[in-house]
């Protein structure tokens, strides 16, 4: 009956005034300020209650309602992956709902993004990294997209770094800055280093620069994109689109790189690439790991057992570590080893959560995270505790193990 009266004219504008009548008695006492709850007020003073004058029992409530941080599609940091996030969470992610974070174990994601007007009062982190061990050095901002690749050749005292931007960027270690800007016209898929050559992987070839004569050189293959590169045995390993992984063994001074057969097997893109135990080892978007003999480069095994892309590989001890975005454990990016200032192993993870989780070897004990706008894809350690993270933004970041550092 109501929706027959609101359809006429004269029933509406009764109910209409009706309804501003009931506004008129409706209590003076203020509530809860949506915007605040939500951590996105600027009043200030705002006539509506805040943390400091809700009642016990109603600030509780609010507490809850201030979590939006975890929430995918709101703010600058929604994408892909977050949506990919949320959806494992609404079929029932068992490990996300056996082990909820508190929320000093989470940064605010309206912190990361320079939004957050609680200050002090958010429960939340406000820190690039959680742990006592390690420290961040500097952040190194200029490429404009995702970062591919980082190289700290032992020979030099600059730091480089590559990008799908197309460009290649020297960094001076002692300031920080950025020395110079190469551009490629090109996508760059990978970077690394051996002695005082550089390697750049890129659609169809990899240049090589000697960093200390200045030499320089194509060597190519019209294989795609290359996607990873690993230096083993004399000799220069390089996964392409195509699924082969080319082959460039060390020559004389005059024609340095000399290619040699190249290994087929996988029907897919190679992604990953590590070397161990006269072993290589391949990654592929065919969800398998191929296990190469160094001295024949036959294919000796094939490992299968993930269902999505084997994102990185690494070699540690007697173990071959491989993750995958299958979420095995969790949807993983990108592996890295080194040890801590105690001269203790440690497993770094880049997730698709764009947190990096650190892990001590073999106990798998967590020992920090570190956290970044988008997520990380490109993880490099270096001598002297140092290590790099490059996230798909272009933020290129430094961090250092402190001295004797322990668990």
């Amino acid at each position: 009956m109501d929706i027959k009266t609101a359809r006429s004219t004269v029933g509406w504008t009764q109910k209409s005034a009706a309804h501003y009548n009931r506004l008129r008695r409706a209590p003076t006492s203020p509530g809860v300020c949506t915007f605040w709850s939500k951590g996105r007020c600027k009043r200030n003073p705002c006539r509506f209650l805040h943390e400091a004058s809700l009642p016990r029992n109603v600030y509780h409530r609010a507490a809850k309602l201030s979590m939006p941080e975890d929430c995918p599609g709101k703010g600058p940091e929604s994408s892909a992956v977050n949506s990919a996030n949320s959806s494992s969470r609404k079929r029932g992610d068992s490990s996300i709902e056996k082990n909820p974070q508190t929320p000093q174990e989470k940064v605010c994601r309206y912190w990361i993004s320079g939004n957050c007007v609680k200050g002090d009062a958010c429960p939340f982190l406000h820190s690039w990294f959680q742990g006592v061990d390690f420290a961040m050095l500097a952040k190194l901002e200029g490429h404009r997209k995702g970062v591919s690749g980082i190289a700290l050749p032992s020979v030099s005292t600059m730091l480089y770094s590559g990008s799908k931007d197309g460009t290649v960027r020297i960094w001076d270690c002692h300031t920080g800055q950025c020395v110079e800007v190469i551009n490629l016209r090109g996508e760059v898929g990978c970077f690394t280093c051996e002695g005082p050559w550089l390697f750049v992987g890129m659609p169809n070839t990899v240049k090589a620069w000697n960093i200390q004569n200045g030499a320089s050189y194509d060597i190519s293959g019209l294989v795609g994109q290359v996607h990873t590169m690993e230096v083993g045995n004399n000799m220069l390993f390089a996964g392409a689109e195509d699924g082969t992984i080319l082959v460039w063994k060390g020559g004389s001074e005059a024609d340095p790189f000399q290619m040699t057969a190249p290994l087929r097997g996988h029907t897919r893109g190679v992604v990953s690439l590590t070397v161990g135990r006269d072993r290589l080892y391949s990654g592929s978007i065919d969800q398998t790991i191929r296990v190469w003999d160094l001295h024949t480069l036959e294919c000796v095994q094939e490992l299968v057992g993930h269902t999505d892309v084997v994102m990185s590989l690494l070699c540690w001890d007697q173990y071959l570590i491989s993750c995958s975005l299958d979420q095995t454990v969790k949807g993983i990016l990108a592996l890295s080893g080194m040890s801590d200032g105690g001269g203790k192993p440690v497993l770094l993870c880049a997730c698709i959560d764009n947190t990096v989780r650190l892990y001590e070897l073999p106990s798998f004990t967590e020992r920090g995270k570190l956290f970044s706008r988008r997520e990380i894809r490109t993880l490099q350690a270096a001598p002297g505790g140092l290590f790099f993270t490059g996230d798909a933004a272009g933020m290129l970041t430094v961090w250092n193990w402190k001295a004797n550092s322990k668990a």
